[in-house]
């Protein structure tokens, strides 16, 4: 899609080479199951995907819109890769080259999460090894904590930004101005839960 945007602003109508895949039939798995990897599947109910997840403090999860399985089934079974994880000292750089290279098949890789859990170097290597055919990364890890902007802009970096295979968007998925009221509410909430008045 990048590609074919760029195309068209420099007045180039390339439809064959431009053509998409679709999700439809296709496996998507989402690691982490809680508010937003259960929001993300709800959401993709309508693109006759089968959705599958694993979450390894959760069970009994499965609903209308997920299987829930194990990895080994994620490993086999994946095209689409979606990480709904925290940052903790269990899933920093949880998906290294190790974790990818038990893929079955090659697959695109979606990061909402946080940068770390993905080690850009080893995406990178199996980017360039074909193990990976894209990613959509709203989060990497030279993120500086604040999340305002990048503490360093390697070689790995900028390969993925000049891929037309990947999607950069700068910790943005979940920043709405609707966001924002929600957050609001729910920490007003919260307070007066501590603190009734």
């Amino acid at each position: 899609m990048l590609r074919a945007d760029r195309q068209v602003r420099q007045g180039l109508w390339k439809r064959e080479e431009n053509r998409g895949v679709e999700i439809m039939g296709k496996t998507v798995s989402i690691i982490g199951y809680g508010n937003m990897g259960s929001a993300f599947a709800k959401r993709l109910a309508g693109f006759g995907a089968r959705v599958i997840a694993y979450d390894k403090y959760k069970a009994g999860y499965a609903d209308d819109y997920v299987e829930e399985c194990d990895m080994e089934t994620i490993f086999r079974e994946t095209d689409i890769l979606s990480l709904h994880v925290p940052l903790t000292a269990e899933t920093d750089y949880l998906v290294d080259s190790e974790y990818l290279e038990r893929f079955t098949k090659p697959f695109r890789l979606i990061n909402t999460s946080r940068g770390r859990v993905v080690k850009t170097a080893s995406l990178v290597q199996k980017m360039k090894q074909g193990k990976v055919l894209g990613a959509a990364l709203d989060v990497i890890e030279y993120e500086k904590k604040t999340l305002e902007n990048l503490e360093s802009t390697p070689a790995d970096f900028h390969y993925l930004a000049s891929s037309d295979q990947v999607v950069l968007t700068p910790h943005i998925a979940g920043w709405t101005s609707e966001s924002a009221v929600k957050l609001a509410q729910v920490l007003l909430d919260k307070i007066l839960k501590l603190f009734p008045v």
